[in-house]
């Protein structure tokens, strides 16, 4: 009887535990991942929303740092100013972000230094260079008011003795060479 009992308890634990299966279901695009979600409403302030638009570079760091703006409480910290500056540094990288007088987000603007580049961009450089090396690079994001106004990396390739230096949209598109 006892062990009837026991066989019982875990097969209805077994079923139930399928039963929690998630179920995705494919768009016309296909299968849509978290990362992609278009916007982050980070505060209420009144009847207006601070949207923050992030990234979601490929690079950990410029990652990290994004989410811990989101995470940022702002607080109390803007009463009885116009404008407010909060700035987040990490190595490589810094990110201010300008709030109101009522607590809304108004601009962020991101540069970060030897990131990874996504493939695109890296793509688009190697074949309208082929034989040039990626030096250096630096990642530049800026957005006010839930629009983005920049995201683009400015390159340093080189091949040999001669180097170029290529602002390349985050797309992979080549906007300008010097």
């Amino acid at each position: 009887m006892k062990t009837f009992i026991v066989t019982l308890l875990f097969l209805s634990l077994t079923i139930s535990s399928y039963s929690q299966e998630k179920v995705q279901t494919a768009t016309k695009e296909g299968m849509m991942k978290i990362e992609e979600l278009p916007a982050v409403v980070i505060k209420s302030a009144g009847e207006d929303f601070s949207i923050y638009l992030p990234d979601r570079n490929a690079d950990p760091k410029v990652r990290k740092l994004q989410d811990n703006f989101i995470a940022y409480d702002l607080g109390k910290n803007f009463e009885g100013y116009d404008t407010y500056l909060v700035t987040m540094e990490i190595k490589g990288g810094s990110l201010a972000a300008t709030y109101d007088e009522k607590g809304k987000l108004i601009r962020v603007v991101e540069n970060y230094k030897d990131v990874k580049l996504p493939a695109p961009v890296i793509y688009s450089v190697y074949k309208a260079y082929p034989g040039w090396e990626i030096v250096n690079d630096k990642y530049l994001y800026s957005q006010e008011e839930g629009d983005i106004l920049k995201k683009q990396y400015n390159l340093k390739i080189k091949n040999g003795n001669d180097s170029r230096k290529l602002t390349v949209h985050a797309d992979g598109a080549i906007l300008a060479e010097r």
